[in-house]
């Protein structure tokens, strides 16, 4: 299990970055900028959510195999498939989370410090920024505990390859094929753990920001 413990943290350690630039940015797109198709990139953005991670696995197989670039990388049935593999279906989480929270900022505060004579990049880290901390938070460790559940979408385009692709819930699948409960049992209620301390911790952020508005 140690192995597939390492593996899942290399795997976290590659997508947070990951999620807080392209899950801010494209968050930050979806609640600020207004333009042609935008309801229908947000339907997009959240495809990976409603689609069965088969699905998601397939596809990307085929785009990646489409690329003769990509087969020469390797990518498929490594280390970085593992990484990708967790990304696309945990990303919807963190734009959701930022998008919310761009949302909520009053577009009469972030003109005004405009007028005072701040730039776009001071108004977004000062304002927009600031006041949207808590839902940024909130989205990148839902995002990252989804990140560390994966299973469908890594089986599928990285295998379930130990000390090189087996993510915890690979772990616990071989496990279990072994009849191996005890150990799949190990491995489960730390991943359990760690969905119940992210809940716990959003649901803790939540409360303080309604008892400080009341």
């Amino acid at each position: 299990m140690k192995q597939a413990l390492i593996i899942s943290l290399k795997v976290l350690a590659v997508d947070v970055p990951l999620l807080l630039l392209l899950g801010t940015a494209i968050g930050w797109i979806l609640a600020k900028k207004k333009f042609r198709g935008r309801e229908i990139v947000s339907l997009l953005v959240l495809l990976p959510v409603a689609l069965p991670p088969s699905v998601i696995g397939l596809y990307l197989l085929l785009f990646i195999g489409h690329f003769p670039l990509f087969r020469d990388l390797g990518l498929l049935f490594s280390f970085p498939a593992a990484a990708l593999a967790a990304l696309i279906p945990s990303l919807p989480i963190m734009i959701q989370g930022a998008r919310s929270g761009f949302a909520s900022v009053p577009v009469e505060l972030e003109d005004a410090a405009r007028t005072l004579g701040d730039g776009e990049w001071r108004v977004f880290r000062r304002i927009t920024l600031a006041l949207s901390r808590r839902p940024l938070i909130a989205g990148l460790t839902l995002a990252s505990a989804r990140t560390l559940g994966d299973f469908g979408v890594t089986l599928m385009i990285a295998g379930n390859i130990p000390g090189s692709t087996q993510t915890l819930p690979l772990y616990i699948f071989s496990r279990m094929e072994s009849l191996d409960f005890a150990k799949a049992n190990i491995a489960a209620l730390l991943l359990a753990g760690i969905g119940i301390i992210s809940l716990a911790l959003v649901k803790s952020m939540e409360s303080n920001k309604h008892e400080r508005l009341a």
